[in-house]
C-alpha cells in the first residue's frame, strides 16, 4: 500500500501535481493522488489529473459566504476521498483554522523563494526588485502565517544578469518540482520530525531524519545558461 494518501489542491496549471503523477508512476514517490482539488474550473491541472485517473473537484470560492465554509466543504470532501496528506500545488487561497486544524502539520506547500525571504505573492519579481544574487524553492508545512510555517527542504538558484520575472520563474519551477517530490519521498519514508514550539506564541520546527542541513546551488554556485537536472538539487533537512 502506498505510504502517502495525498490531497493534491491547485489554482492554475498544476505542473507540480504533474512532478507528483510522474513520480509516483515511475516509482519514485510511494503515495498515491486521492483527490484534486481546485478552486479555479477549466484549468490546466483539472486535465492533467483527469488523463491520469484522478478523481478531480471544483469548488468555486465565490460560491462560499467566507473562508471557513469553503474551508470546511474542502475539508470534507478530502476527508471522504481518503486523503491524509495535503498538497497545496499552486493552490492560491489563505487556509483558515478551520482547514489547518484538520490536518495539523500535514498540508506541505512549495513557494518560489527561500523562505523566510519573499513570502506571499510574485516571490520572484520580489527577489528581482530587491537585486538579490541568489534565490530559490522551498517545501514547508503550512501553518497559520503567510509561508512561515516550518522549511522541510530548500534549493537555492542564481538570479542570472537578464533576468525578468518569466525567465527566473522557470528556471525556479525546475527545482520545484524535483524538491516538492523529494520532500514528499522522505514523508513517505518516515522521515519528518516536528517539533512543537518550545515557548507559548512560538515556532514549530521540522527535521528530517538523515538529511544533512546544507543548502545546495544550482550549477555548482556558478551561473551558466542552462538549468541542471534533479540531481543539481541541494538538500536540506533541518527547518528554522
Amino acid at each position: 500500500m502506498p505510504s502517502l494518501d495525498l490531497g493534491v489542491l491547485i489554482s492554475g496549471r498544476g505542473s507540480n501535481l504533474q512532478a507528483i503523477l510522474d513520480a509516483i508512476a515511475a516509482g519514485r514517490l510511494d503515495a498515491r493522488v486521492r483527490l484534486v482539488l481546485s478552486n479555479q474550473p477549466g484549468v490546466e491541472g483539472l486535465a492533467r489529473a483527469e488523463r491520469a485517473g484522478i478523481p478531480t473537484l471544483v469548488l468555486p470560492h465565490k460560491g462560499f459566504a467566507d473562508r471557513h465554509s469553503f474551508d470546511d466543504a474542502a475539508v470534507a470532501a478530502l476527508r471522504e476521498a481518503g486523503a491524509d496528506w495535503v498538497v497545496l500545488a499552486g493552490f492560491m487561497r489563505l487556509l483558515t483554522s478551520t482547514f489547518l486544524d484538520a490536518f495539523p502539520h500535514r498540508v506541505v506547500n512549495i513557494h518560489p523563494s527561500l523562505l523566510p525571504s519573499f513570502p506571499g505573492v510574485d516571490a520572484q519579481q520580489q527577489a528581482l526588485s530587491h537585486g538579490v544574487r541568489i534565490t530559490g524553492c522551498t517545501v514547508h508545512l503550512v501553518d497559520a502565517g503567510t509561508d512561515t510555517g516550518p522549511i522541510l527542504a530548500q534549493a537555492a538558484v542564481p538570479v542570472l544578469d537578464g533576468d525578468d520575472r518569466d525567465a527566473l520563474a522557470a528556471r525556479i519551477l525546475v527545482h520545484e518540482h524535483a524538491l516538492l517530490v523529494r520532500a514528499l519521498s522522505w514523508i513517505a519514508e518516515g522521515r519528518l520530525r516536528v517539533e512543537p514550539p518550545a515557548a507559548p506564541g512560538g515556532r514549530a520546527r521540522a527535521s528530517i531524519a538523515g538529511v544533512d542541513t546544507a543548502i545546495g546551488l544550482a550549477q555548482g554556485g556558478r551561473a551558466r545558461g542552462n538549468v541542471g537536472d534533479v540531481g543539481d538539487v541541494g538538500e536540506v533537512g533541518e527547518g528554522a
